[in-house]
């Protein structure tokens, strides 16, 4: 049976849902450790003697990533906290569904975070301009990854009788 985009958890078995809920963690590990390594370099940009010298503007949008930041920390620590709730129990159905979403809003979020950190660093590094050809090239990166598709896995169909009779018969 060939699964589409659109079929649904339902009538999948408990291991079929355990491994999109292995998949779903490790995928959560991946996006976690990025988005510390961007909320630490954030973290210590407020503490570097000429922080308090930056335009407004670049404190605002400063401040705006670090936000971003942090719900993209909490949002992808969200699928881990409701797991933990369910002590002793496999993941069931609605768990892998809930978290699924979350996952891809989460990568939402860490790509406008990406572009907005591209968009900082240039904008306080090289000028406005830079800044605004920076998040320019970082948003095309950005909806590129969401909209390329992807390779899909080519399926062959199984022969049917009178293609494996010939089959056999040829041998």
């Amino acid at each position: 049976m060939i699964r589409t985009r659109a079929t649904t958890l339902a009538g999948t078995s408990q291991e079929d849902v355990s491994r999109r809920w292995e998949q779903i963690l490790q995928e959560l590990r991946v996006t976690q450790t990025g988005t510390q390594i961007i909320s630490g370099f954030l973290l210590s940009v407020a503490f570097q003697p000429t922080f308090a010298k930056l335009p407004e503007h670049a404190r605002v949008l400063y401040l705006v990533l670090v936000a971003l930041a942090c719900v993209a920390t909490l949002l992808g620590l969200l699928p881990v906290v409701q797991h933990r709730k369910r002590p002793n129990r496999d993941p069931d159905r609605r768990l892998v569904g809930t978290s699924s979403r979350i996952l891809i809003a989460l990568l939402v979020l860490v790509t406008l975070l990406a572009v907005g950190v591209a968009v900082f660093v240039f904008d306080v590094v090289i000028g406005g301009a830079a800044g605004i050809v920076a998040g320019a090239v970082a948003l095309a990166a950005g909806i590129s990854v969401w909209v390329l598709p992807s390779r899909p896995a080519v399926r062959r169909a199984p022969p049917d009788d009178a293609t494996a009779t010939l089959s056999r018969a040829s041998r």
